[in-house]
């Protein structure tokens, strides 16, 4: 008989930016490339990046990620990076087209989400938000303490 394997997924993200998820509302997420060094790719590999306080913003038709912070890699010889540097995102003509629109007609904000390999590439998840009210952030807090609560019920209830 062939034993049942459960397929492995392996876990490639490298960092949340869990405040995005709690101040902001997302509405519309895109996958971009990033531009960086080799000192920041050892070190973002090794999961020293933060992206808290994090955000994008346009220059020149571009957009650059402005306060992600990626620790120094220790091992590197003489070429340390700037830690808080703006970094170029790679996206397509049209995406970019697309959310300068969006970010200008609406007010909408542009946030690093997360951060996660691609076999070899280093790729950022970034979503077009629009921020929360601060009694949408309890009633969203309600509303997951809610469910957490309906699925132990449930999950007692079944057994």
């Amino acid at each position: 008989m062939a034993k049942n394997k459960k397929n492995k997924i392996p876990n490639n993200t490298l960092a949340r930016n869990k405040k995005a998820f709690h101040d902001y509302e997302i509405m519309d997420r895109h996958e971009a490339g990033i531009v960086l060094v080799g000192s920041e790719v050892k070190s973002i590999k090794q999961g020293r990046i933060s992206l808290k306080e994090s955000y994008c913003k346009f220059i020149d038709n571009q957009l650059f990620v402005i306060g992600m912070h990626v620790s120094e890699f220790k091992n590197a010889s003489t070429y340390q990076h700037d830690i808080t540097r703006s970094r170029k995102l790679l996206l397509h003509k049209r995406e970019l087209h697309k959310l300068s629109v969006k970010m200008q007609n609406t007010g909408l904000t542009i946030i690093p989400l997360k951060v996660y390999k691609v076999r070899h590439l280093i790729k950022i998840e970034i979503g077009l938000c629009k921020g929360k009210r601060e009694y949408e952030k309890r009633q969203s807090i309600k509303d997951r303490e809610n469910r957490i609560e309906l699925d132990r019920v449930t999950k007692a209830f079944r057994n």
